[in-house]
């Protein structure tokens, strides 16, 4: 299968006959000059407060081991200004609707903001895969799927919003993972429940030989276990993500530990509640988006200069308590980290006949690695509503840029949730093995009762 996908792979960057659907071949050759190998722009930006790229992070820092919380390369490094409640309209070009927001509710609020560092990269793998995918990548109907492309990025030259939601779906994270974190949704006061979750997730396009036609239509094996508090304790969501969820809806399964039973959930998709969200997440704000597409048109209004939650290591160090980081309102803002980075935006409108408990989101996705940063949500009478932030890092092992948090504020309680808490646990483990047959109804069964 490697010896069929390394001809497969130079027939696509010959430009042979089977890669005439995606850009030309010229647009693609831009990739790794003009462009990164993933599709930003290589070059800063004419004022200088943004860095060419130069390959993002290549190598760890030398005090990194495997299997560590990863050690911050900014670490020196200090503020350049904060944006506060008091000053945020100096820097209203740069800022969305939901940080302004942030800043009109809350005093407390501010950003600190860094020299900009385009720390993001992937492995050469993935970006000769991408290069591929460039000029053979196919949209499926309306955004109901992906063909022709394999193991990269699906679109790194862009012509539509689908298009970039689609590379966010489907960027490299490696094959499998396991990992605990916890999730919290404190009060208005700041008060809170600690919920203990484990995780494993297998996504086989990323296998390298595998092709779209090796997947069987499911992008991502997900299994979600709740280990804490005690009354939520053995609750387990088993989650089969397709691709093309308009041919095959996405399949879903919970284990109830009270009943002992397993059964089918077709209500984990859409604006449904995340488990133990209070209300504050919906099943597709998970990972920032995820799911079915068909309920909103996408636009794609093209770049802006933004200021978004970047190299933040700082929210990710090890043994960092939880309580330090949690306050009322919102995250203790003198751990996060903000820098200046160019940004693709998609404007997501609700379909006419469809019901979502949004109106329309924006969302702003990383030039660099095509990690959605920030979420803009409108309420049913086109109100902001709620403010969603991924402060992210570099994973060095894997690499990938990708959230280390996710934040989702409600503007109108003022509570918020933040999932992805990793301080007081083991890291991720990238290298995890497993099977998809540890993914069926079957499986789960036998793993829940015991």
């Amino acid at each position: 299968m490697i010896r069929a996908k390394s001809s497969l792979l130079a027939a696509l960057l010959l430009c042979g006959p089977v890669a005439m659907a995606g850009v030309s071949q010229e647009e693609a050759n831009k990739l790794g000059n003009s462009l990164t190998p993933v599709g930003g722009e290589m070059a800063g930006n004419s004022a200088g407060t943004i860095p060419a790229w130069t390959g993002g992070i290549t190598s760890p820092p030398s005090n990194y081991k495997v299997g560590d919380h990863h050690p911050d390369p900014t670490q020196n490094k200090t503020p350049k200004f904060t944006i506060t409640a008091a000053n945020f309209g100096d820097y209203r070009a740069n800022l969305t609707p939901g940080q302004i927001g942030m800043f009109e509710k809350y005093e407390t609020f501010s950003m600190p903001v860094y020299a900009t560092e385009r720390t993001a990269s992937f492995s050469q793998r993935i970006y000769d895969m991408t290069k591929a995918n460039a000029v053979s990548g196919q949209m499926i109907g309306a955004g109901d799927g992906v063909s022709n492309v394999a193991e990269g990025i699906p679109f790194p030259i862009p012509q539509d919003g689908t298009e970039v939601i689609w590379n966010h779906k489907m960027k490299y994270k490696g094959v499998a993972i396991s990992r605990y974190f916890n999730q919290a949704a404190p009060t208005a006061s700041g008060r809170f429940t600690k919920v203990r979750l484990y995780e494993e997730l297998m996504g086989l396009y990323w296998k390298q030989g595998n092709t779209i036609d090796d997947i069987n239509n499911i992008l991502t094996y997900f299994y979600q276990e709740v280990r804490s508090p005690a009354r939520l304790a053995g609750s387990v969501l088993l989650v089969h993500e397709t691709l093309n969820q308009v041919d095959q809806d996405r399949q879903a399964w919970v284990y109830n530990p009270g009943q002992r039973r397993v059964r089918k959930a077709p209500n984990v998709a859409y604006d449904n509640p995340g488990t133990a969200s209070d209300g504050l997440r919906t099943n597709d704000m998970t990972d920032m988006l995820n799911g079915a597409l068909d309920r909103f048109d996408w636009s794609l209004e093209g770049k802006r200069e933004m200021y978004i939650p970047y190299n933040s290591y700082k929210v990710h160090a090890k043994d960092l308590p939880i309580k330090d980081l949690i306050q009322p309102g919102h995250l203790n803002q003198d751990l996060m980290r903000y820098e200046l980075h160019r940004v693709w935006v998609v404007e997501a409108t609700l379909k006419d006949g469809f019901r979502h408990i949004n109106s329309r989101r924006t969302f702003y996705v990383d030039e660099d690695s095509w990690q959605i940063m920030m979420i803009d949500h409108y309420d049913r009478a086109g109100n902001i509503w709620r403010f969603s932030e991924a402060p992210s890092i570099n994973y060095y092992e894997v690499p990938v840029f990708w959230s280390t948090l996710e934040a989702h504020y409600d503007l109108k309680s003022g509570r918020y949730i933040v999932g992805g808490i990793d301080n007081e646990e083991p890291m991720y483990d990238f290298s995890f093995q497993t099977q998809p047959e540890n993914f069926s109804p079957q499986a789960l069964r036998r793993r829940g009762i015991r």
